[in-house]
């Protein structure tokens, strides 16, 4: 797959090489396993056309432009929504900038500037409820109609279930905002995952016996990465050297005053000097809240059940 970014105010688009391209166009955040399965469609029948597979996302989430407020935390990063964009097999990947321009843009211009001038679509797959263009004027009906005036077929795909409920990235935000981390797994087809970098901190887990990874995560708030409500979970965090169980607390430490929120990780057996690294860490299981202990010895009997609590959960968990 290749990575393209199109700026819509400036020619070109996609390199030209007389082949029609099979196209989806949404946010797709979370390549959750509804995606996937519209991607595994795009790519099969640019294939049996002998045409390109092209996805057109956007960056940032059109709600950061036209409604701020509305804007949700994001499932994916750019940069973790192309690596996992990367095993999909598609020829294509296009990130357009989505700024005040674009967002004025008519269902129309969009289709003719965009599709067919920058991208020379074939073929259009949607969601049965997508929608585009200014004020979310654009429906499948009227891609519909202008497919047949343009030269392009339209295909609308009904949603993926699990349990009975379509998939879609915003019930499984609502999951992780839930600390519900097992249904998000079950509706991504994967752990949820964030990735910090490593910092100093106050090197109070060491002094407890438990030392831990304390991390800086970037991109959080409005509009940025969504992090998990505060509590204590079952994680698998990977570092350079290798992938380890783990225990990650997330939020206050209202056992020491004045102490700062923070996100760390207690990683099993684990003992390396990894100050500056990333690691990611891949949600398993909620475990507990957060909860202020009267002193230090039975907090340590507390983190004590944890790593054994997350010992179990993570031996049984493929």
């Amino acid at each position: 797959m290749t990575g393209y970014a199109i700026d819509p105010t400036l020619p070109p688009g996609l390199p030209r090489d007389g082949r029609k391209a099979v196209v989806t166009i949404g946010m797709f955040d979370g390549i959750h396993r509804g995606h996937r399965e519209v991607l595994s469609e795009i790519r099969r029948r640019a294939e049996g056309v002998g045409g390109r597979s092209v996805l057109v996302t956007f960056h940032p989430h059109p709600l950061t432009i036209v409604r701020p407020e509305w804007a949700p935390a994001m499932l994916t990063t750019p940069v973790e929504k192309k690596e996992i964009l990367a095993e999909s097999g598609l020829d294509y990947a296009v990130f357009l900038a989505f700024t005040p321009m674009l967002a004025a843009y008519t269902p129309r211009r969009f289709v003719e500037e965009i599709l067919v001038e920058r991208i020379n679509v074939g073929e259009l797959v949607v969601g049965y409820d997508h929608r585009f263009g200014k004020g979310r004027e654009g429906d499948a009906d009227m891609l519909k109609e202008l497919g047949a005036e343009l030269g392009f077929a339209v295909d609308v795909v009904g949603p993926v279930t699990s349990q009975g409920e379509a998939i879609s990235s915003t019930k499984i935000r609502q999951a992780l905002l839930e600390g519900d981390v097992e249904a998000a797994r079950r509706g991504l087809g994967r752990p949820y995952s964030l990735r910090g970098l490593v910092v100093r901190g106050d090197q109070r887990g060491r002094t407890l016996g438990f030392p831990t990874a304390n991390l800086e995560v970037r991109g959080g708030g409005e509009g940025g990465k969504l992090i998990p409500p505060p509590g204590i979970y079952a994680v698998r965090g990977t570092v350079r050297s290798g992938t380890f169980d783990g225990a990650l607390h997330i939020g206050p430490r209202p056992t020491f005053r004045g102490s700062p929120p923070t996100i760390e990780v207690h990683l099993l057996g684990f003992d390396e000097d990894i100050y500056g690294e990333e690691v990611r860490m891949d949600f398993v299981k909620y475990l507990r809240e957060v909860r202020p202990f009267n002193t230090s010895e039975a907090l340590v009997q507390q983190m004590k059940e944890d790593v054994e609590q997350a010992r179990e959960v993570l031996r049984v968990t493929s």
